[in-house]
């Protein structure tokens, strides 16, 4: 389905914490997108968010509704695979919160039923589009940094057992909880759009500070197709909770991102670009994830709208959320069954 509309009509599954994110950014870009309907939460949540005229719809209504082009899923996400293969067969394009599912046979029936449909699957991987990540995309790009040889990232953030207990599926693995999977895959995501492929991984978990159910700590070693090698550390068991962090060894020197800002640039003879952090709107999420904001998502929202106009996929599809699934669910498996895990076990 491609819609010509000048406006583009969005109904909402799950007005959660996500979920208003996705409203108060959808708000913001009132000119070109309408949330016509939503489901769970509340009207009074709708309007706080911006839209009091947005209808409140079971999640069976709002996807058989026919005034809607968009269905953006923000259900916990565990739901994600079933509510996208839902949006997708009552022909909408659909926008879903991260991760596009919980497995890569999910992410890939997903990306399959879309094609098949001539509809749109979109990823929010926000964090792509921050000035810093593009500025150093660039520069892998144009060989600036020489080539790669350690990649790392580390996600060590707080969250207290108010945090579990507020939504008990993010202490549930088989529902899309830990800090891997929730926690850590934007940052998983950047590294593997920054890296290149990964073809191995050798990984362990634990939990060390909350209830048993899922993990609350991971460190995963990796090897890329290029002969790099990576690190990966997630957890929610570290207070304070700090900033994350990416960091490329490259043989020209070293760049490392922070959440909005890049924090080190030293490589030879190739001077930092000029970012200003201040203007990016990117809040730290370390021991809060309210203090994330919704500028990531404005961003996003805006380059989703102008691929739903014109019939096209946005910079981050379906497909290439599936790669960052096939990646994590590689990690969760390696770190389960002590083993090195490659990624052609998962095609």
């Amino acid at each position: 389905m491609t819609t010509h509309n000048d406006v583009v009509r969005v109904g909402l599954l799950g007005l959660g914490t996500i979920g208003v994110s996705h409203a108060k950014a959808l708000a913001e870009l009132r000119h070109r997108a309408q949330l016509v309907a939503f489901s769970g939460g509340d009207s009074e949540k709708a309007a706080d968010a911006g839209w009091p005229e947005a209808v409140q719809s079971s999640p069976e209504e709002l996807l058989a509704r026919e005034d809607l082009d968009v269905i953006a899923i923000c259900t916990p996400s565990g739901a994600h695979a079933e509510n996208a293969l839902a949006a997708l067969g009552s022909d909408h394009h659909a926008v879903v919160e991260k991760p596009l599912a919980l497995t890569a046979a999910e992410a890939d029936r997903i990306v399959s039923l879309a094609e098949s449909r001539g509809l749109s699957v979109h990823v929010i991987s926000q964090r792509r589009l921050e000035p810093e990540v593009q500025a150093v995309r660039r520069a892998l790009e144009d060989g600036l940094l020489g080539p790669l040889r350690l990649a790392t990232t580390h996600v060590h953030w707080w969250r207290d057992e108010s945090y579990y207990s507020a939504a008990p599926w993010r202490g549930d693995s088989r529902a899309g909880g830990g800090s891997l999977m929730n926690q850590g895959a934007h940052n998983v995501d950047l590294l593997r759009w920054l890296a290149g492929p990964v073809e191995a991984i050798t990984a362990q978990s634990a939990t060390l500070a909350h209830e048993p159910g899922t993990e609350d700590t991971t460190v995963a070693t990796l090897r890329f197709a290029s002969g790099a090698l990576g690190l990966i550390s997630t957890s929610t068991a570290t207070p304070p909770g700090s900033p994350a962090t990416l960091t490329l060894h490259c043989a020209r020197g070293v760049v490392e991102i922070g959440q909005g800002e890049l924090l080190r640039w030293d490589v030879d003879g190739v001077p930092a670009p000029r970012i200003d952090a201040a203007e990016t709107g990117i809040g730290v999420g370390a021991s809060d994830p309210a203090a994330i904001g919704i500028a990531g998502h404005v961003q996003q929202w805006t380059e989703i709208l102008d691929a739903v106009q014109e019939g096209r996929d946005s910079s981050i599809p379906g497909r290439d959320g599936a790669e960052t699934v096939r990646l994590l669910e590689a990690i969760t498996a390696a770190a389960a069954t002590g083993r090195t895990v490659t990624m052609d076990e998962l095609r």
